[in-house]
């Protein structure tokens, strides 16, 4: 099937240090799993990025490394548009247009919004305000039908339907109002290895909280031997009483590619150490690849660039024929890159 008659998804991930083992089974294994059903097209949102402080130096190599991170997981420049953000101006040029379309009051209830300005509070900035309407402008600039989003990503795309309903509505039917997907199989709900009732992050405090996709295999096995469990000694799946294990389980099932069912049937020994150890080992099977891949690509960064330029040439291509309907749509002069 052609691009042409597929439907468009769009998704991308912050360059704000390593991505999470949560982040792998509970996103980009989706996202490796999508190219062939549909148009895709990958972000490295570095914009979005630029809400908290970062180090110039090391921000270039988050960037780069992000990008080696997505190839090494599985993601085809032939099959997907793959590319930086800010290498495609429109972006942000939109994001400004459908910030006069977004409502204060819409912006004030999002919660991220809350929760970063807790954790940020030296450096509440407009940018961090205004981030869904950004958000918002790298979804509607492609067409997008669907975006893979997770709990605490459905709040933004709601606000994006709203904008893009408004927009449609004041003047003429110009943008796609998306629809969320969410993965009915293959995707996991990974939780933090000490905190299990809550989600695996990133920025998690504890280094035994989180698995990083390039950590070492030792690392991996350590931090999975200290996960929380509970004293109950007996391995069954309650996500309400015992949600150490329930994680394990999960973790496992995705890793291995079981079902629950199957899992309960094969750790009936009800031995806690089993469970973690097999847990790391399944997860170290599936990331030692990835790792090995990612060395392979991270190692030549000509070539690494030349996919990124790809894709933002086919990107900004795509992006400018967007704009020019949004710029006729408000009134304003042709865009001057028409008549080159």
């Amino acid at each position: 099937m052609s691009a042409a008659n597929k439907q468009t998804v769009f998704s991308g991930a912050q360059p704000t240090g390593q991505l999470t083992l949560g982040n792998y089974l509970g996103a980009l294994k989706n996202w490796v799993a999508m190219q062939d059903e549909y148009d895709c097209i990958f972000c490295v949102v570095d914009l979005h990025a630029l809400t908290v402080r970062q180090d110039p130096k090391a921000l270039t190599e988050q960037i780069y490394d992000l990008a080696a991170v997505y190839l090494a997981c599985g993601l085809d420049p032939d099959k997907s548009t793959i590319f930086v953000q800010s290498q495609v101006p429109a972006h942000a040029e939109l994001a400004w247009i459908l910030s006069t379309f977004t409502q204060m009051g819409e912006l004030e209830r999002m919660t991220q919004f809350k929760d970063k300005s807790l954790r940020h509070r030296n450096n509440i900035n407009a940018g961090l305000f205004t981030y869904p309407t950004l958000m918002a402008a790298d979804i509607l600039l492609y067409n997008t039908h669907k975006v893979p989003v997770g709990a605490d990503q459905k709040q933004h795309l709601e606000l994006t339907r709203d904008v893009a309903v408004r927009f449609n509505g004041a003047f003429k039917p110009v943008f796609e109002v998306p629809d969320p997907l969410i993965a009915t199989t293959g995707s996991a709900r990974v939780k933090d290895l000490q905190e299990p009732n809550k989600k695996m992050s990133k920025s998690a405090e504890s280094d035994l909280a989180k698995v990083m996709l390039l950590d070492e295999p030792k690392a991996i096995i350590k931090k999975f031997k200290k996960a929380v469990t509970d004293s109950k000694g007996v391995i069954e799946y309650d996500e309400e009483n015992q949600p150490g294990v329930a994680n394990l389980l999960n973790i496992w099932c995705a890793a291995t590619n079981n079902t629950l069912h199957t899992a309960l049937d094969h750790f009936s020994h009800n031995m806690y150490g089993k469970l973690k150890v097999e847990s790391a080992e399944a997860v170290n099977a599936i990331l030692t690849p990835v790792q090995e891949r990612y060395k392979e690509i991270s190692s030549d960064r000509g070539e690494l660039q030349r996919i990124l330029s790809q894709g933002a040439i086919a990107a900004e291509q795509r992006a400018e024929e967007m704009m020019v309907k949004v710029v006729d749509a408000l009134g304003m002069p042709p865009r001057l890159r028409k008549q080159k």
